[in-house]
């Protein structure tokens, strides 16, 4: 225990922007299954939100200022926060590792690589795999704390099958159209492509005609989802939605594959509306955060729904 203790203290030193740092600086070297998704998990857990809710002389009158919709707290969710990652099934021996590293360097991204070399050796399996669950890990340890870090056991919240899949399998099933027949290219608008919603479960996926927003495909799959999500009205889909006009920034999702197939974010609309949410400020032109009502769909799409909303970008610095 003294150890995460001692590396509890050690991780309250950095700030949101040296976590993102660290992030970026890895980018390149982990594994690209979980390269975006590393990235979207750290965009569903933003670090100011947690400070901004900690520092609060009231958190729960803040939480109804920001407008939180969902499950926002990461303590609530040790286990079970990064299960879009392929790393997840890794997490008990990255978590040990995390329990019981010793040398604690200046520089956070040398930290998550020490870490992530110590559970390869458990885990039995390349560095570039483990990196971005551990760079979580490391963040789940800021969040949550020493006591309820050590004090969860470790679980993979995966069905059997999920995890016998390989790195591979993953990145190729990502990238591959649905087939449109021998005639395909005559279909035009017609086409129409999967959404995954969630990579992890059976029958999670619902079509959407080409050119169409993903949230307004999502409103034809009617099946019941506000027993697994609250925010969820009945006959919207699986993806909680209010306005379908990006105006209340409910339907965010984090794209796991098939970004390059969504329309490019209009500046004025959803890129905007993004900021004033605090979700994403990148200026890339089809980021891995998109709001679902705006997002139209020009081939399959494995997209990830984070368990909250709110606006949050008040908190939140102006990118540079």
């Amino acid at each position: 225990m003294s150890l995460v203790v001692s590396l509890y203290s050690h991780l309250r030193r950095y700030s949101p922007s040296d976590w993102l740092r660290a992030v970026d600086t890895l980018g390149a070297e982990i594994h690209p299954v979980d390269r975006d998704a590393t990235r979207i998990w750290f965009a569903f857990y933003p670090l100011e939100l947690h400070l901004a809710l900690e520092r609060a002389a009231d958190p729960a009158a803040t939480a109804r200022d920001l407008r939180l919709m969902g499950r926002w707290r990461l303590a609530d969710q040790i286990n079970e926060s990064h299960r879009f990652l392929y790393g997840h099934r890794y997490w008990p021996p990255v978590k040990l590792a995390i329990e019981n590293i010793e040398r604690q360097p200046e520089q956070l991204s040398e930290l998550i690589t020490i870490v992530a070399e110590a559970a390869t050796r458990r885990a039995r399996v390349d560095r570039d795999h483990l990196l971005g669950i551990t760079a979580i890990g490391l963040m789940t340890l800021r969040q949550v704390g020493a006591e309820l870090f050590a004090a969860t056991a470790a679980k993979i919240v995966l069905a059997p099958e999920v995890r016998a899949a390989t790195p591979h399998q993953v990145i190729s099933r990502r990238a591959k159209d649905d087939w449109q027949g021998v005639f395909g290219f005559t279909r035009g608008m017609m086409k129409r492509w999967t959404v995954t919603f969630d990579e992890n479960e059976r029958d999670t996926t619902f079509p959407v005609i080409n050119g169409q927003e993903i949230a307004s495909a999502a409103r034809e799959d009617h099946r019941e989802y506000r027993s697994r999500d609250p925010r969820c009205i009945p006959g919207e889909g699986p993806i909680p939605v209010e306005c379908r006009a990006g105006s209340c920034g409910t339907c965010w999702v984090g794209v796991l594959g098939g970004r390059e197939k969504l329309s490019p974010v209009s500046e004025r609309d959803e890129a905007e509306r993004l900021k004033v949410f605090g979700y994403s400020d990148t200026g890339e032109p089809q980021p891995l955060i998109r709001l679902a009502c705006q997002a139209k769909a020009m081939g399959a799409v494995s997209v990830v729904i984070p368990p909250w909303n709110g606006m949050v970008g008040g908190i939140k610095p102006k990118a540079k």
